[in-house]
């Protein structure tokens, strides 16, 4: 299944990085969260990538044209220095399509420019390239087929740290509740895809405004909620907390580093389709 990536935004609250590299292109230790993204899929069998530039879309462009498969492998080095043997490999098996989908694009946007390339493909993936999670990636695809939904997103707690506020009927404070422990959720990003969103994807639409405004009336998007691992890079403090992370040898994320990824926290069950008050306001163009 192709897997496409929108990669064309700035991140302009990142601080170092904003006037520099595009938002994918933000290290996660070694390896940008691009990569990361890419790996997580790959890790499941997804290997053909349509990469939609934006921004600074030649930096990405440069770090593959570039790669060195040595700085996350391990290879042995003979002959005075003169012959690299790798020991194993991150991408020789990636198939990676690189389209330039404008610099001010949206989501909508970005994903019809690169449509030609998705012909023939019932079934494609998507995602925003900002967030990491160990969520089992096949409960979303089965999801989507058994459902007949057009489109099916990951749906996850909030990552940030402030409160909802709630009103009596005479406008005084009766509650405050954390963010995370509300009954509120996010889309991370995550989505499987069918073809014929093409065909409720207007000029100029932003994806998750209109078009999906018209599945909910239609009862055809679905949503998984993960309890599990989520993190993004909307903030600096969010990119820096999964660099903490990653020196402690704390990555969840990582799910290719084990024999079967899996994880637990899923719900599959109902609601059968997100109600129109539960999506959330289109993160930025990407």
């Amino acid at each position: 299944m192709k897997v496409v990536l929108f990669c064309g935004g700035q991140g302009l609250r990142l601080r170092d990085y904003s006037e520099t590299i595009p938002k994918p292109m933000v290290p996660i230790g070694q390896r940008p969260m691009l990569w990361n993204v890419m790996k997580y899929y790959a890790s499941f069998g997804h290997r053909d990538f349509i990469l939609c530039l934006g921004w600074q879309a030649q930096v990405i462009k440069n770090y593959f044209l570039d790669y060195d498969e040595c700085v996350s492998n391990d290879f042995q080095l003979s002959d005075g220095g003169r012959k690299i043997s790798l020991l194993n490999t991150d991408i020789d098996d990636w198939k990676i399509t690189f389209v330039d989908t404008g610099v001010n694009s949206n989501i909508g946007e970005r994903l019809a420019a690169i449509r030609p390339h998705l012909a023939g493909e019932r079934t494609f993936l998507a995602n925003y390239s900002d967030g990491l999670s160990d969520f089992p990636l096949p409960l979303a695809i089965e999801r989507h087929h058994q459902t007949g939904a057009v489109a099916t997103f990951l749906s996850v707690r909030p990552t940030q740290s402030f409160h909802a506020v709630e009103f009596s009927e005479e406008g005084g404070v009766c509650a405050l509740t954390p963010i995370r422990e509300s009954d509120l959720w996010m889309n991370a990003g995550f989505f499987v895809l069918d073809s014929s969103i093409f065909d409720v994807l207007g000029s100029g639409e932003e994806l998750v405004a209109e078009p999906f405004e018209r599945l909910i009336q239609r009862g055809r998007l679905q949503s998984v909620k993960y309890e599990g691992f989520f993190g993004c890079v909307d903030t600096y403090k969010e990119r820096q907390m999964l660099e903490d992370m990653y020196v402690r040898g704390d990555r969840p994320w990582e799910i290719w580093r084990s024999e079967a990824p899996v994880a637990k926290g899923a719900t599959i069950g109902k609601p059968s389709s997100i109600e129109s008050t539960s999506i959330p306001l289109p993160r930025k163009a990407r």
